[in-house]
């Protein structure tokens, strides 16, 4: 999950700056620029999705995880994915230690205690 995580971060961002018609910041929902920290787009989100269903399908293949699992990896890097954006439009770039591989690290921490968490919430 949290490599589906990365590759859904990574799709949404270098899709929603190239192809992006319009972005939003996460958190007031303004137009900004496209590559503006916390930009979300709908394009970059779902090429975010189409990263980590590729991921997932892949996992499914090499028998890493089961096809159900493909749904909680889904989730996960998307509530990973989004929670990137928010840290990026609100704390990246204003606290000194919040480098960009900081918050890729969070990103894909989060991805997969949500992923860990979706399996022990669906299978107990």
């Amino acid at each position: 999950a949290s490599l589906a995580t990365k590759l859904s971060d990574t799709f949404a961002s270098e899709i929603g700056k190239a192809y992006g018609k319009t972005t939003y910041l996460i958190t007031s929902l303004e137009r900004v620029e496209p590559g503006t920290e916390g930009a979300v787009s709908l394009e970059g989100t779902l090429a975010g999705v189409v990263g980590s269903l590729l991921l997932g399908l892949w996992g499914v293949l090499a028998k890493q995880i089961w096809l159900d699992g493909l749904g909680l990896c889904l989730v996960a890097a998307f509530v990973a994915t989004t929670a990137e954006s928010y840290i990026g439009a609100t704390v990246q770039g204003k606290v000194p230690w919040m480098t960009n591989e900081v918050v890729n690290f969070i990103n894909t921490a989060i991805g997969a205690v949500v992923a860990m968490g979706l399996f022990v919430l669906l299978r107990y």
